[in-house]
């Protein structure tokens, strides 16, 4: 039986410590620490058979009995920690991004490499049953060589502005996930990338610095092209779509809904929107992470989701970027340089 510690009792770290207690096989959680935590976080961990509480995550660290830890805090502190982890010899499973600062990655990379521990990072869509479904699908040959891949990621409501000001922006946030998918779907990597963008949704994350509507076209090293589309916004609920043209056909993956009942009357043909938040959709995705995640560490087997799929996103996000500055295509391999990559 695996010991876990989560670092992070935020919205993420109560989702994944849920997922363990409830239906991962092989693994326990035993403590968890949070500098905020409050009343109520206490007595949520304590209802999930959690009785070791802590503010200071370095109570996890030294506790010998723990074997593993997730890292489910802000963004600035995943690099830190994972190095404070890996010297600790924890197994580590690393929400995403591992960082903003490309070299800060790098330097978790390297300490990896002189370690045998597990390192997976928190891309959750990988294990969701749809998507997983059509790249299967793309791997198998079964659309023959991929043309096209389309991408939809659109969430219900924007954030609040003051989350957009922490966040990285809109392509290190929301559309690094979308990245991953390209990489993930097309097995290929991204070659050259090309970003639009636009304030439309709230004026606020304009005057924050960011945008909240995006298009991005993208080259990748299979020839194929692939166009992602980003909105803070959509009024109908949490749209996740793809499509992937090939030589011989198509694969395309629709939203999940409460069910699948269709009602045709006088009015029209009615069914039902997509499912409204991120949680709803991608529950079993969470599970199934956390699942690979701990087998990886109790069979020894390599992860699947390693700390190159934790780098190569960022990469392509700060190409988008500079994308967007400039109004040209950018070379990820020229962002690569720049670090020594």
């Amino acid at each position: 039986m695996i010991k876990v510690g989560i670092i992070g009792a935020g919205r993420i770290g109560k989702v994944h410590c849920e997922s363990i207690m409830r239906y991962v096989k092989n693994a326990t959680v035993k403590a968890i620490a949070d500098p905020f935590m409050s009343d109520e976080t206490k007595k949520w961990a304590q209802d999930m058979g959690v009785n070791e509480i802590y503010t200071d995550y370095h109570r996890i660290l030294e506790d010998k009995e723990i074997g593993a830890v997730l890292i489910c805090s802000s963004t600035d502190t995943h690099s830190l920690i994972s190095l404070e982890a890996i010297a600790a010899g924890k197994h580590i499973f690393c929400e995403k991004p591992i960082d903003h600062d490309v070299f800060k990655i790098l330097k978790v990379k390297q300490a990896l490499e002189k370690s045998r521990i597990k390192y997976q990072v928190g891309f959750n869509r990988r294990f969701d049953h749809n998507f997983r479904g059509a790249q299967a699908a793309v791997a198998a040959g079964k659309i023959g060589e991929l043309n096209i891949l389309k991408i939809c990621s659109r969430d219900p409501d924007a954030p609040p502005v003051s989350y957009i000001k922490v966040s990285g922006g809109i392509f290190l946030d929301m559309t690094i996930h979308d990245f991953d998918m390209v990489r993930f779907m097309s097995g290929a990597e991204v070659e050259e990338v090309f970003a639009y963008g636009a304030v439309l949704v709230d004026p606020a994350i304009g005057e924050a610095g960011d945008i909240d509507t995006a298009v991005i076209s993208m080259k990748l090293t299979n020839g194929a092209i692939a166009v992602i589309d980003n909105c803070r916004r959509a009024s109908y609920g949490y749209d996740q779509r793809v499509e992937a043209l090939g030589s011989l056909g198509q694969v395309a993956i629709t939203n999940d809904t409460e069910s699948s009942a269709v009602i045709s009357d006088k009015d029209g043909v009615h069914s039902e929107k997509p499912l409204h938040f991120f949680l709803e959709r991608y529950m079993d995705a969470y599970v199934a992470e956390i699942t690979e995640f701990i087998d990886c560490i109790v069979n020894d087997k390599p992860v699947n989701v390693g700390i190159d799929c934790g780098l190569q996103p960022v990469l392509i996000a700060l190409a988008a970027k500079k994308s967007l500055d400039c109004g040209l295509p950018v070379k990820v391999s020229d962002i690569a340089k720049k670090y020594g990559l």
